[in-house]
């Protein structure tokens, strides 16, 4: 397995470089179900975060590459059980993932919660709560 950093995703997804998008294209070839590529929640989130924010990336668009990252057999995603049933929501915001591997990683390692002063992300991320 190998890690993949987020400019090499968004080289292979964004033709702004034409050297790097042509490596970053021809990596994915050379990945089997044997030999993944591994997207960390962090790399996904910083993805998600340009595509949006940066390039103005539609969200529906981003949710469809997060489906199709989720689907490949060679590709790993770090916590992709729960990006999966991010996904199934309807109404997902794509800009809002970050916040969730945050209570994902914090849930797996056993804790209780996760505090925060960010009221939206206490309304809408499982196991964030205020902190009073």
């Amino acid at each position: 397995m190998i890690g993949v950093d987020t400019n090499i995703l968004l080289r292979f997804l964004v033709e702004d470089d034409p050297e790097q998008n042509e490596k970053a294209c021809h990596f994915p070839s050379q990945r089997t179900a044997e030999d993944p590529a591994y997207i960390s929640a962090i790399v996904l989130a910083e993805m998600t975060w340009y595509l949006r924010r940066r390039l103005s990336y539609p969200q529906s668009q981003v949710l469809e590459l997060l489906r199709l990252l989720l689907a490949s057999a060679e590709v790993v995603v770090e916590h992709a059980g729960e990006l999966d049933v991010f996904l199934a929501e309807r109404n997902a915001p794509a800009t809002d993932l970050a916040d969730h591997p945050i209570a994902w990683a914090s849930l797996k390692a056993g804790c209780r919660n996760i505090v925060t002063f960010d009221r939206k992300a206490a309304g809408r991320v499982p196991g964030m709560e205020l902190l009073a």
